[in-house]
Parts: structure tokens; C-alpha cells; sequence
């Protein structure tokens, strides 16, 4: 994938069709926001910027999630509940 953070409709259309690609774009994307957030924390010094870092945290353990999720040799019914 490319450096580009931004996430494009192709690969969304590619990450549908292609388990390895999908892994990929979520790893890559979790990498990607762990990174922001570690930034935003050494920087937070008000109550919105703890906010938007509680809300990034949120968001990395959802990817996590996924990720567990979608990895090889996860049980079908866990593969199930991220087409759906």
C-alpha cells in the first residue's frame, strides 16, 4: 500500500476481495493512528486533547479487534462478523 494516509475507495473495493490486502490496509492503519496518538499524548494539555486521544484509543483497540479477527486461522465465525 501506499504512504499516503489517506484510504481510497479502490482499496477499500480491493480490501474487499483480497483477505491478505485487507490485513494489510488494518495493520497499516492501526500503525497509522498508534503513531498520531503517541504525538497527540506527548502534546495533550486541555480536556479536548484528552478527549481525542481517549476517543484514538477507542478506535486502536476496535482495530485490534479487527485484526484479531481477520487473521489467518481465525475461527469462521469471527471472519463472519466483519463481512456483516
Amino acid at each position: 500500500m501506499h504512504e499516503s494516509p489517506l484510504i481510497t475507495e479502490s482499496d477499500l473495493t480491493r480490501a474487499r476481495q483480497d483477505p491478505d490486502f485487507r490485513q494489510q490496509l488494518v495493520t497499516e492503519s492501526l500503525e497509522l493512528l498508534l503513531g498520531e496518538l503517541s504525538k497527540l499524548q506527548r502534546t495533550a494539555h486541555g480536556l479536548a486533547q484528552a478527549d481525542q486521544v481517549r476517543e484514538g484509543v477507542e478506535l486502536a483497540v476496535k482495530l485490534a479487534d479487527l485484526l484479531r479477527r481477520i487473521a489467518p486461522g481465525a475461527p469462521p465465525a469471527a471472519i463472519l462478523k466483519t463481512v456483516g
